[in-house]
């Protein structure tokens, strides 16, 4: 069955959302790419994953979960973008792309035993003349049945692995995306401020977070949410684990609490953690906290365009060793298009060279025993001259009233 291009009125009637950046940043974005592949000798490259997709097209609908890809040929300007065809509509109203840019496959290919969208995507590849020669795809983000398919069908293709290629692209950042990422830091800014406000003996932790997600989507200064990242929020005695949500229990009087979230602006994510106590902190709450504090200002006086990731990770750890306190998780790593990027980390023998723009979580958390944790985390850029924070709330636990 062929794809389905789509034109006619349906098509025309529906506006462009409002852009979050011009053509010509996302056009900047398709060369770094086309230049990575005429390094590597691709003449055309299949990404099919949806941070990358949004990244290069605009486009953030939560369609993922069928198969979907955006082609990159050598020979054209715009790349193609192949989604299920209900989500064209979305394709066309989100993208920067022109309307003959977007195409659909029919419901038919959906749920079916004998093919699904990858099946279009391969259909489209022959049909533009890229069934032979040299192809990328990510493999890593490829289901094995899917890259078993693109191989059986395209014989002729030189297939090579394209996987994390865009993703350490993406970390260097325009000043555009810069920008965006400030708006997201605001979000993020007023959410820990409302935490801070809502969060009292006797309250649900379901109902505090509501009221934190709600200033996460509503936004500041006109500028709202546009998507809901994780959200972490875990009280004593659960905080020796970081990646649970609130419960129905109720806050209590010596509780401590540990947040972690992140204002969205256009799929640019900036997470925040800190941990609060309803009451005064104990011995231990504050010891490890102090020393979570001075291994962040150790890292700030070590960050600068540069300098490696495995430099930062030194100076941290120097410092938290010298106060009794050993941290063995990694102590960031960069974001942007969602929470992560997947590539380098604020860990003792990475030695990706810090670079200008590039933003990362820097997270000092440390989860001790099955019921003690501390966090504290900030957003940060790469500057020549150090680092700028894109967060702001008190470094401190915050020692609410009981």
């Amino acid at each position: 069955m062929p794809i389905l291009k789509c034109e006619g009125i349906r098509t025309m009637t529906i506006d462009k959302a409002p852009q979050p950046f011009p053509r010509t940043e996302y056009l900047r974005r398709i060369s770094a790419v086309k230049a990575e592949m005429a390094r590597r000798n691709i003449d055309a490259l299949v990404v099919n994953f949806d941070r990358n997709i949004a990244w290069l097209t605009g486009y953030t609908a939560l369609s993922a979960y069928v198969p979907q890809g955006l082609v990159i040929s050598m020979s054209e300007e715009e790349p193609t973008l192949i989604l299920r065809q209900m989500d064209v509509v979305a394709g066309h109203f989100l993208t920067f792309l022109s309307p003959d840019k977007v195409v659909g496959y029919p419901e038919a290919y959906v749920g079916a035993p004998d093919k699904d969208g990858y099946d279009a995507i391969i259909d489209f590849l022959h049909e533009i003349g890229s069934g032979s020669g040299s192809m990328g795809l990510e493999f890593n983000d490829l289901p094995r049945r899917a890259l078993d398919k693109f191989k059986a069908r395209l014989p002729n293709a030189r297939i090579s692995d394209f996987s994390t290629a865009i993703a350490w692209i993406r970390m260097e950042k325009s000043d555009l995306e810069i920008s965006v990422m400030k708006q997201a830091a605001a979000i993020t800014n007023a959410a820990m401020v409302r935490a801070f406000e809502v969060i009292r003996p006797g309250v649900r932790e379901a109902d505090a977070a509501a009221e934190i997600i709600g200033t996460l989507v509503r936004g500041v200064d006109g500028k709202v949410g546009t998507k809901l990242a994780n959200f972490f929020l875990n009280t004593s005695p659960r905080t020796g684990t970081c990646h649970i949500r609130w419960s129905e229990d109720v806050f209590r009087p010596g509780s401590h609490i540990n947040i972690e979230f992140a204002g969205v602006r256009y799929a640019y994510t900036v997470p925040m953690a800190r941990t609060l106590s309803i009451g005064e902190p104990s011995d231990l709450l504050k010891r490890v906290h102090d020393a979570q504090v001075a291994g962040f200002d150790a890292a700030m006086d070590v960050i600068r365009a540069g300098r490696t990731c495995s430099d930062v990770a030194q100076a941290i750890h120097r410092t938290l060793d010298k106060l009794g306190v050993k941290k063995e998780s990694r102590c960031g790593y960069p974001v942007g298009i969602d929470w992560g990027e997947n590539t380098a980390s604020f860990y003792e023998g990475d030695m990706t060279v810090l670079k200008p723009n590039m933003t990362f979580h820097l997270h000092l958390g440390n989860w001790i025993d099955d019921d003690f944790g501390v966090m504290v985390s900030d957003t940060i850029r790469i500057t020549e001259r150090g680092a700028e924070v894109l967060t702001d709330a008190p470094r401190k636990v915050i020692e609410l009233p009981v």
